[in-house]
């Protein structure tokens, strides 16, 4: 199949016009007019991934996180991707990124975190200014309040986390959770302006935990772990669309964060 006409079903789902202004999305290695014999869908790209592609015969790979060529502030060129866009090249691999025009998909990466979590009433947790059907995170209702402690512990089991970081309990019941998968800490006064009880993201600094004041509980579930699960959302929607097209996810594991 043409990568041009994959990349067309990707882009009526997820508009290039919706990610955000910093982004490195789209194709970013090979040719529109490359026959696409299978696919191989990644949350980032590294080493291991390519390697996968060359093993299974893969040419096309579908990564969320982008290959950020250069140094914003310094034009230089960052060695470690280079030597992965050349590998691609030189085993006819192409690369597409979908990413923050995901995240800002109403249906798109947090709001399918909700899902996992069977959150209610799903809506936009941060609306985009200048397009209220798009924007990042999500809020919704849990079936039933449950006390912040079981919530963690209903978190970690439903989430297969081992570890997570949180502000102070504050013996409240959990009820009304916001979301935003990936760094979040930005949309904390989001989710206590809709008087969410929790906030659940990624990447908070120490300071961060300090905001929520005992107006909300915070909890950061690692930046990896709060996407993880969007390549089966990828993968389903490609599947859906082009049933017949062999696409697979990614066996190798890209969390370049570990835990002792």
């Amino acid at each position: 199949m043409l990568l041009s006409k994959i990349i067309k079903i990707l882009d009526d789902w997820c508009p290039p016009s919706d990610a955000e202004e910093f982004d490195n999305i789209g194709l970013l290695v090979g040719e529109l007019q490359s026959e696409i014999t299978k696919a191989v869908i990644t949350l980032d790209i590294t080493d291991d991934v390519i390697d996968e592609c060359i093993s299974n015969g893969a040419n096309l790979i579908i990564s969320f996180h982008p290959l950020f060529i250069a140094d914003p502030k310094t034009n230089e060129m960052d060695e470690r991707i280079n030597k992965y866009i050349i590998r691609c090249l030189k085993n006819n691999i192409n690369v597409y990124c979908i990413h923050t025009n995901l995240d800002n998909n109403p249906l798109g990466t947090s709001y399918q975190l909700g899902k996992i979590l069977s959150l209610k009433n799903q809506e936009i947790l941060v609306n985009n200014e200048n397009n209220n059907l798009k924007g990042m995170g999500s809020i919704g209702s849990m079936s039933h309040s449950i006390n912040d402690y079981n919530f963690l512990e209903f978190l970690k089991d439903k989430l297969n986390l081992k570890y997570l970081r949180h502000s102070k309990l504050l013996d409240k019941k959990i009820k009304k959770v916001a979301i935003l998968a990936g760094s979040g800490s930005f949309a904390i006064d989001n989710a206590i302006f809709k008087k969410a009880d929790c906030f659940i993201s990624a990447d908070f600094k120490y300071h961060d935990f300090f905001k929520p004041n005992k107006k909300i509980l915070i909890i950061d579930i690692g930046h990896y772990e709060s996407e993880r699960h969007i390549k089966e959302t990828i993968l389903n929607y490609l599947n859906k669309k082009i049933p017949k097209f062999a696409c697979i996810i990614a066996e190798s594991k890209t969390n370049p964060v570990n835990y002792f």
